[in-house]
């Protein structure tokens, strides 16, 4: 978990509050500091501070973003209006609480964050072990595949690709058990999910 906060009080009350409840911390004085680290790969969140110098938090937000990081954003300010809060949600944070911000406000915060990134970090696991499994199918099965998931029957596949209908047969049940799938509708899921891969 980040906190990054220009001003040195609040980031350390800030982060000695967050080791007392059990999080690990890192913490930064300036907004340039967390974009020298890479992103990090463990579920975690961003509590960020609106107003800071050379780049306020949006812009950072807009930066982490382009820099990798998918890790949600709590922005906290003391100076939040409308117009920051709305541009700050648009572009993916999970809160914006103004300062001083309670205790009991921001730990459910952050746990509303965390609860998302892991879901998201769960679901690109996902995706990746299907990508897996569909790189093991030949070009062949990939295009039986992508004819069952368009709908077409054994032997309209096998007319679209020149051979015989028992080959389509097989190698869709081939493709079917690579991808560990037990019917059509499954199969039309996975490869909506891959974005129909070719």
């Amino acid at each position: 978990m980040f906190v990054v906060d220009d001003d040195p009080s609040v980031l350390r009350s800030l982060s000695r509050m967050f080791q007392l409840e059990g999080y690990a911390i890192e913490g930064f004085d300036h907004p340039r500091q967390i974009l020298e680290r890479k992103p990090g790969g463990r579920p975690g969140c961003v509590v960020l501070d609106l107003r800071m110098p050379e780049l306020n938090g949006l812009e950072l937000q807009e930066e982490m973003r382009r820099a990798g990081w998918k890790q949600p954003i709590i922005f906290i300010s003391g100076h939040g209006d409308v117009p920051a809060a709305v541009k700050a949600m648009k572009a993916g944070a999970v809160d914006f609480l103004p300062k001083p911000v309670g205790m009991a406000e921001l730990l459910e915060a952050v746990e509303r964050a965390l609860a998302r990134d892991r879901a998201a970090v769960a679901s690109e696991q996902e995706l990746e072990a299907l990508r897996v499994r569909f790189s093991t199918l030949s070009p062949r099965e990939r295009e039986v595949c992508q004819g069952v998931a368009r709908g077409l029957l054994n032997k309209q596949i096998a007319a679209e690709l020149g051979t015989a209908e028992q080959t389509v047969r097989l190698q869709r049940a081939r493709a079917m058990e690579k991808l560990a799938v037990d019917s059509v509708p499954e199969l039309v899921r996975l490869l909506e999910r891959l974005g129909s891969p070719s």
